[in-house]
């Protein structure tokens, strides 16, 4: 038998996605018999006119009953010979936008539902990029009520069209199109004499069939803690479930964010000792020594995870009340919960169009991509790399209503351990951040003195502060760091390349040394007579070297302190 899949079904309003579970419940003999003669005695009263309304199976509220609609989020689980199955039935209706994405965070498949007489509307566009934004990799557009176009191929041909396009507009990486008719059975658990253009599996077949593993670029272990385990005073153990990797007695992790490492001493999965824990599982463990790790923290060996201050996230917008510029709000993001500010909206998205638009506001069931800041750095990643490390929540302080759900997309101002410098570094390349050293004149001792406030690693793509207390850089420059043979390009305050010192190109732009005194070059020829000069200089030789190539005082300064 294959492994459990979680599948959702969404889309557009009345599209049948309660109807089509009923009817795969039903035909698949998955009921219970009082639950089948309580179903055809309820259809009875219902709106087919005394025919079996397989939508009562999930539609469990009085209100939904009444109006005919999916208001909450209905989770069934079934097993047929070949699977076992756990759906989400969501709501259509744009109003409990926030409840199908409550669905979708779940699960490995999507079944979006598209009415054969509608085609594609702008609630099934706006699921479609919820799903995406999920990170779910598996999609299945149901083409429903094709006995209302009288099973014409050409009607599905039109719609494929138009899913096509959806399709390449969010670059959905698994799709699969089927024809159905969920009130009449057509294609739901078998194939169907009606529509016998169509060649490929009947839905439930498709399901039963599916390989949904092996989707996530994870590497390494890691584990959110969401307990610290203190029964008595001889046992500390970590709990929460292994998200990524494996680990064994005697394996080395280290804590983040506090950066402190320790041994393996014991694991125990429920209440038996075991040698060895894989992805997935549930764990307490315990380490060799004490070190610095509270809920919230993660323990990783081999996961190339880290701290951050600040993030660049696509959110959807759940509040009743408009997204706020500058609002506090709390982030749950992994198993940690920390104050944060929406600082600014990069863009939000047309979601019929996928244009992006500026605003300076979202309302509700809107998506945007936004930057938030946090009170501390926290351990986090880009969601396409370490996906519960990546998917985030906000939180109203005030009315601690869920306001918003999103992933990282980008990840900013790195923070590391106690005692480093802040640095370059782009793989195993890592050039020294001298730059960022602030020089003050100490009236006590009558010396200067230098401080390096900045205690961050910076790579392509991050912006890095230009301006300090005692420095002043352009937005546009270069950085030749000349001990450590790297060169470093910044344009518009952002960090675009970072290379072997052999390979700079001069780039018409000022140009400074590793500590940031400018360098007095202008060309290529010029960086070449700097560097052969660097090389052939000895020490005694080096004061001279720098008197003619750097100026201190062209982007620095000294300040009385």
């Amino acid at each position: 038998m294959k492994g459990l899949l979680k599948f959702i079904t969404c889309g557009s309003v009345d599209d049948g996605k309660s109807t089509l579970i009923g009817h795969i419940l039903y035909d698949s003999k998955l009921l219970y018999a009082d639950q089948e003669k309580a179903l055809e005695l309820d259809s009875k009263v219902g709106s087919r006119n005394g025919k079996i309304d397989y939508s009562l199976l999930l539609d469990g509220l009085m209100a939904e009953r009444e109006q005919g609609i999916t208001i909450d989020v209905a989770y069934r689980y079934f097993t047929t010979d070949k699977r076992s199955f756990i759906v989400a039935d969501t709501p259509g209706h744009e109003e409990y936008t926030r409840n199908m994405a409550v669905g979708a965070s779940f699960a490995d498949l999507s079944i979006i539902l598209v009415d054969a007489s509608q085609g594609v509307l702008v609630q099934t566009r706006r699921h479609a990029r919820i799903c995406s934004l999920m990170g779910i990799n598996h999609f299945v557009f149901a083409v429903n009520k094709m006995d209302l176009v009288k099973y014409s191929e050409s009607r599905c041909n039109e719609i494929g069209q138009q899913i096509a396009a959806l399709v390449k507009e969010l670059s959905l990486p698994d799709v699969q199109i089927i024809p159905l008719s969920a009130t009449e059975g057509d294609n739901v658990t078998v194939k169907s004499a009606n529509i016998p253009w169509y060649k490929g599996p009947a839905l439930l077949e498709y399901l039963e069939n599916i390989d949904v593993s092996n989707t996530t670029n994870e590497q390494g272990f890691y584990l959110p803690v969401q307990r610290v385990c203190r029964p008595d005073r001889t046992f500390r153990g970590f709990q929460g479930q292994i998200e990524s990797g494996s680990i064994r007695i005697g394996d080395t992790i280290t804590s983040l964010p506090s950066n402190e490492k320790a041994s393996v001493k014991s694991i125990l999965r429920t209440d038996k000792n075991v040698e060895e824990a894989h992805t997935g599982e549930p764990v307490t463990i315990t380490l060799d020594r004490e070190i610095d790790v509270s809920r919230g923290s993660v323990l990783v060996n081999g996961a190339d995870v880290g701290c951050y201050k600040k993030i660049k996230a696509s959110i959807l917008w759940m509040d009743d009340e408009p997204l706020e510029i500058g609002k506090d709000y709390l982030v749950k993001l992994g198993t940690k919960t920390i104050p944060g500010t929406l600082t600014k909206i990069d863009y939000a998205i047309d979601v019929n169009t996928g244009a992006h638009l500026e605003t300076e506001s979202l309302s509700k069931n809107g998506i945007a991509v936004t930057e938030i800041v946090f009170a501390e750095a926290i351990v986090a990643d880009r969601f396409a790399n370490h996906k519960t490390l990546g998917e985030l929540i906000l939180i109203d302080r005030v009315t601690h209503a869920t306001s918003a759900c999103g992933v990282v997309e980008e990840l900013f101002e790195k923070q590391i351990a106690a005692g480093d410098k802040a640095a370059f570094v782009q793989g195993e390349r890592h050039g020294r951040g001298e730059i960022f050293e602030e020089f003050f004149y100490d009236t006590a001792t009558l010396s200067v003195v230098k401080q390096q406030p900045i205690r961050q690693h910076y790579t392509v793509g991050d912006e890095i502060p230009t301006v300090g207390e005692t420095y002043h850089y352009p937005d546009d420059f270069d950085i030749i760091i000349l001990r450590d043979s790297i060169a470093v390009k910044v344009r518009g305050k952002r960090i675009v390349a970072i290379s072997p010192v052999a390979e700079y190109r001069y780039g018409n732009v000022p140009v400074i040394n590793g500590r940031g005194f400018e360098l007095a070059v202008h060309s290529d020829e010029e960086v070449r007579q700097l560097l052969t000069e660097y090389d052939n200089a000895k020490d005694s030789a080096r004061e001279a070297f720098f008197k003619q190539w750097s100026r201190f005082d062209t982007y620095r300064k000294v300040v009385i302190h």
